[in-house]
């Protein structure tokens, strides 16, 4: 009878660690597919405000025939374009470093501005690329996303030891990127995008293992909704990302 007991406190036990586990993810996958959705509106508003297709309202034009509003002018072609692309960095950082003394709300609320702030920096892929070619590319992404975080939830290989390799292969990329903008070799970006979503690829699987074996079913509601925050925002990077290199083989240039 006592073994019968010990089986049965075990069962629920393993039911309640299942439960919160689910719980736990979809707090995750929730808050990261708000975040994408943040990005997405933030872009689009920016590239109404940004553009217009009275030549009377026009401060200039781009290549593509893309005609740009005095905000657009500021945006795209001033000083503050840098601004507008290394906010969103900072703003990462900050969440990063921060998240421990912060209340899950604030670490929340941090993560939407971040979101809305990069959505404003990835603005300017709307008027380089056509609207069709976006729409496809984020249903590939999304598509590709879903199956690799699939993947790394219910597998039961250690992928940490393919993870170590990933972070160096991006590191590898962030340098050699910064390189092609002086060399500006379309051959090394070709290389580079090919590069870029094996990487995040690798890193969705590797990621999403590693935001499940975070949980901890003892942990605080402040604790828990912290590494719910993280999680989303790890996932969300990864996303965000994979889309940008896919873009680049299945995106339509406006010229």
């Amino acid at each position: 009878m006592a073994e019968l007991r010990n089986f049965q406190t075990g069962t629920q036990s393993g039911v309640m660690v299942d439960q919160g586990l689910r719980s736990y993810m979809l707090k995750v996958y929730n808050l990261m597919m708000f975040g994408v959705g943040i990005t997405g509106v933030a872009a689009y508003v920016t590239t109404l405000l940004t553009t217009t297709n009275d030549p009377s309202q026009a401060a200039a034009t781009m290549r593509g025939g893309v005609m740009l509003t005095q905000l657009g002018v500021a945006l795209y072609t001033s000083p503050l374009q840098w601004v507008i692309m290394l906010a969103p960095l900072a703003l990462v950082f900050f969440l990063s470093f921060r998240i421990d003394k912060m209340s899950v709300s604030a670490a929340q609320g941090t993560f939407w501005a971040y979101a809305a702030l990069l959505g404003v920096s990835l603005s300017s892929i709307l008027l380089v690329y056509t609207a069709a070619s976006i729409t496809q590319t984020f249903f590939v992404t999304a598509a590709s996303f879903g199956a690799l975080s699939l993947y790394g939830y219910t597998t039961k290989r250690d992928l940490s030891g393919m993870g170590s390799f990933l972070v160096m292969g991006l590191f590898g990329v962030i340098l050699a990127s910064l390189v092609n903008l002086f060399l500006q070799s379309s051959g090394l970006e070709f290389a580079l995008s090919i590069i870029g979503v094996l990487v995040f690829a690798g890193l969705t699987a590797w990621d999403t293992q590693k935001i499940k074996e975070m949980y901890y079913d003892a942990d605080d509601e402040v604790t828990y909704g912290r590494k719910a925050v993280m999680g989303a925002l790890t996932l969300y990077l990864d996303f965000i990302n994979l889309f940008l290199f896919l873009l680049r083989f299945l995106g339509n240039n406006r010229n």
